[in-house]
């Protein structure tokens, strides 16, 4: 690696040691004080909320059932589809659509609707060709707000699960949401968008501005009608929609190339800010935890499972991407990092960033549920593919989605005490509540969806002669895998060359991704409501640590046992015989 890419990895953690102590406790106070208690700002907002609740009808002080919560959440859910479908199908008719988009597709509405509102973000159309300003202002960036909160409000209800004795209530579902998109995202994102703006990215209400190309020669010698004489650079509020596209790890982009785009990621500066963004509130909920349960020493434990996977896998793909392409190096093309280039496999990278800035992004958006990309994942050597794939397909839990990710690693915990107390015998326990067959089968049922969604769908898409991928082979199922492991994990990047614009896929991967949010949210919030109503049991000589170094290898073997078993023969005839035929 060169020097410029040491400081910029030495930049992100240097922001993230600075600020995601900050940040968590911050968080912590927010969802510590029940809805009538004092909080952080109480000043600021305190009226906006009050003014909110009186005009929805939200009684702040009234708690719900762990159901009541799911429903609540379910229920806003389905009416963000209607109203995002509607606006997709609508937008050729609706103002603010300086370029005059068209109204979506039916089949491309329900799969995009969906894809925002589970926070997916998955775009099978080119958002600065398909997508007006009004659908992109009210409807994509309102919802990366929104779908991001209600990821954040469920893990909380799940740590209040943990916490709380003798009763099933976990918070009121409205007064979670209203206080995180009003204390935590907005704040952070209206920050974050004017230090993008400062840098470039753009912020406007135009429509395309036309500029005169340098070289007007024709395309075809033979024919002078194929010259391009003319570029439409596309306006926008792109600013706005980036800074929560990284900050919920949401992922969907004002451009299709995504934070490959010059307009949306400038310079180095901001390619390792977004990073940084993708990353702060994931690893920030991990402090959350620790003071809500008041042991900080639970939150180090999974810190630092999340944080190793997340090195390994960006590590492994930084590597294999720097290291080049074999097949060009076979043939004597230099790929080392000299003055003049930045060395590796440079396929599919922007030149501004280079090989290595590309695998430090793909395993924290992998890592994360954001799909955000800066490079073509497609164009990735059959090991640096291999990796973000397999990142995904671990749940997305090093360090996870806002709020989800979370979510993840505690079932994993839970999963592992019980397999710990078999081992030895006893009941098992975590944080003083017992660990039983009640939760044991939530927790089946939270770990099978997402394979579930992701095996049976691409199997289909292999079988079906009419969902035939473009390319044939092992690269041809990689590029299948890659995209289902993308929607069946809220995750919304993609192996590009695969067309997934067809009404196999954007029908699929929509009931993949209502199944990756709901089938693992509402076990969840069931499990956090089974763990509320039962005492607090006092720890024993016979009780698991689970604050110990051992406790750590044991969640992290439990997270490569599923996903090795469950994956490897797929990833066996993907990527790996890709790297093998080499």
């Amino acid at each position: 690696m060169s020097w410029q890419n040491f400081i910029q990895i030495g930049l992100l953690v240097l922001l993230l040691l600075a600020t995601v102590p900050v940040l968590g406790r911050y968080m912590a106070n927010v969802y510590g004080a029940r809805a009538d208690a004092s909080a952080p700002f109480d000043r600021v907002f305190d009226p906006i909320e009050g003014a909110i609740y009186k005009v929805c009808g939200i009684d702040r002080k009234r708690e719900q059932r762990w159901n009541v919560y799911a429903m609540s959440m379910l229920a806003f859910s389905v009416v963000s589809v209607v109203i995002l479908y509607a606006m997709h199908r609508l937008q050729g008719s609706l103002p603010f659509n300086p370029t005059n988009r068209p109204g979506v597709s039916p089949m491309g509405s329900f799969n995009a609707a969906i894809s925002f509102v589970t926070n997916t973000n998955w775009q099978w159309y080119s958002g600065e060709i398909a997508i007006s300003h009004l659908t992109n202002m009210l409807g994509n960036s309102v919802q990366n707000f929104v779908s991001a909160a209600a990821g954040m409000v469920v893990v909380v209800a799940l740590i209040r699960g943990i916490t709380r004795t003798g009763t099933r209530n976990l918070g009121n579902f409205w007064v979670d949401l209203v206080r995180t998109l009003l204390r935590i995202l907005l704040p952070l994102s209206l920050a974050f968008a004017v230090i993008l703006m400062s840098q470039g990215v753009t912020q406007n209400l135009r429509g395309d501005k036309i500029a005169a190309t340098i070289d007007q020669s024709p395309v075809d010698p033979a024919d002078p009608t194929t010259a391009i004489t003319e570029q439409h650079i596309p306006g926008g509020p792109a600013a706005s929609q980036e800074a929560i596209k990284e900050l919920g790890t949401n992922g969907g982009g004002f451009y299709n190339a995504n934070s490959a785009h010059p307009l949306s990621n400038p310079n180095g500066l901001t390619d390792i800010l977004e990073i940084y963004a993708i990353l702060l509130i994931p690893l920030s909920f991990v402090i959350t935890f620790g003071i809500l349960v008041k042991d900080k020493r639970q939150a180090r434990v999974l810190l630092a499972v999340m944080v190793g996977v997340l090195v390994l896998f960006s590590g492994v793909a930084m590597f294999a991407e720097l290291n080049g392409n074999p097949a060009l190096t076979s043939i004597g093309v230099d790929q080392s990092s000299s003055i003049i280039q930045s060395g590796g496999n440079m396929e599919g990278k922007e030149v501004r960033l280079g090989a290595a800035a590309c695998g430090l992004f793909s395993g924290a958006t992998t890592g994360t549920s954001t799909g955000a990309v800066n490079c073509t994942h497609d164009s990735f050597t059959p090991v640096g593919g291999l990796a973000p794939m397999l990142h995904m397909m671990l749940g997305e839990i090093s360090p996870g989605g806002v709020g989800v990710g979370m979510m993840g690693i505690l079932v994993i915990a839970l999963l592992a005490v019980f397999i710990a107390g078999l081992m030895v015998g006893r009941t098992p326990e975590y944080l003083g509540k017992k660990i039983q067959a009640s939760e044991m089968k939530l927790v089946t049922l939270y770990i099978l969806a997402m394979p579930f969604a992701l095996l049976t769908f691409a199997a289909a898409s292999v079988m079906l002669k009419s969902a035939t991928t473009y390319q044939g082979g092992a690269h041809g199922l990689s590029e299948v895998l890659y995209n289902f492991a993308s929607t069946a994990n809220n995750n919304g990047s993609a192996f590009a060359y695969q067309g997934t614009g067809t009404q196999w896929y954007t029908t699929t991967q929509g009931i993949s991704m209502l199944m990756a949010r709901f089938f693992t949210i509402i076990p969840a919030l069931a499990i956090g409501g089974s763990l509320a109503a039962k005492p607090r049991v006092p720890a024993t000589s016979g009780t698991m640590p689970t604050h110990t170094p051992l406790f750590a290898f044991l969640v992290a073997g439990v997270i490569a046992i599923i996903a090795g078993l469950t994956f490897f023969p797929a990833l066996a005839l993907g990527p790996i015989l890709e790297h093998l035929s080499f």
